[in-house]
């Protein structure tokens, strides 16, 4: 949904020389990046707040409906197993759900009754039958005008994740709630690798768990709390540090289950120790501040912050 040029922001460190005997200092961020910072920052904003208003973000979810073993028919008509409530033709295709446990599912979209609707597409090419993909890095995409289809892969579950780009949530979109910018919030944490790295068991808000790499830990402080944060990788995302965390203001004026943070690659990689900028400022809702159809990542235990972090975005209000 988010171009990641957009998250990326280049933050560069301004290297304190070593003094011999001693620890090395934590390096202070560039000048000319702080200079730059306020309008690095807008512009990411206004790019996050356009990218939700497009034609295909989470704004236009309106369902996520389980799969069952066996045949699944799908479209807008009353005699549907899983009935779309929006404008959709009215019998889409016919989704199966075969094999049995252990052996992973074999996923299939078949021709409805008088063959697929005019203009029904798969992954951008006319409709056929045939198997299909639910990799959350490429699932396999079914579209007729507005409406898009994809088979994700939830547990040892699949479901269809339903999008409609006229959705009342997204022609309503009227922006996004915002901290006032705040550089005390831009700090410079210091990275900690894991030897070896370990897989972090991931909660979800629809009770599943995910396991996902965690690399190391980034140590900062803010208010004379020394505090932690512990980072995830997402598949295809390999440059990236995904936080996942919550704070104190989730009692009060940002989202209660959780906030998102990326950021670039410690200065020396992760598998050696360094620094790295976290800007707060950039925290952002997950999906499921927008939507009930979306199954977010929920914050590990030592993710959950004992101070409140007054920056980046508030909650979400229709």
């Amino acid at each position: 949904m988010i171009r990641r040029s957009a998250i990326l922001f280049a933050l560069t460190l301004a290297m304190v020389p070593a003094i011999p005997g001693r620890a090395q200092a934590a390096p202070q961020i560039a000048p000319d990046v702080v200079a730059r910072w306020p309008q690095d920052l807008a512009t990411w904003r206004a790019q996050r707040e356009h990218d939700l208003a497009g034609p295909a973000s989470w704004l236009t979810l309106v369902g996520l409906e389980w799969l069952k073993p066996g045949v699944n028919s799908v479209g807008a008509a009353p005699d549907n197993q899983v009935r779309i409530h929006a404008k959709a033709p009215d019998h889409i295709g016919l989704f199966t759900v075969s094999g049995k446990p252990p052996a992973p599912a074999l996923l299939q979209l078949l021709a409805p009754g008088g063959g697929f609707p005019p203009d029904l597409t798969i992954d951008g090419k006319p409709a056929r039958e045939g198997p299909l993909a639910a990799d959350d890095s490429k699932p396999s995409t079914i579209a007729w005008h507005g409406l898009t289809l994809a088979v994700l892969h939830r547990g040892n579950r699949y479901a269809l994740r339903i999008k409609d780009a006229d959705s009342p949530t997204r022609t309503g979109f009227h922006g996004l709630n915002w901290y006032p910018p705040d550089p005390h919030f831009m700090v410079v944490a210091k990275w900690i690798p894991f030897t070896p790295p370990h897989i972090e068991k991931i909660p979800t808000v629809i009770g599943t768990t995910l396991d996902m790499p965690s690399p190391g830990v980034a140590e900062f402080t803010i208010d004379g709390k020394t505090l932690r944060l512990e980072p995830v990788i997402e598949t295809g995302e390999e440059g990236i540090l995904f936080f996942i965390l919550k704070d104190e203001t989730s009692k009060t004026t940002t989202y209660e289950a959780a906030r998102f943070l990326h950021t670039g690659l410690p200065d020396h990689g992760v598998d050696q120790p360094g620094f790295l900028i976290l800007d707060f400022n950039r925290l952002e809702n997950p999906p499921c501040a927008y939507t009930p159809y979306a199954t977010c990542p929920l914050p590990p235990e030592q993710n959950r912050l004992p101070v409140a972090l007054e920056a980046g975005e508030k909650r979400y209000t229709p």
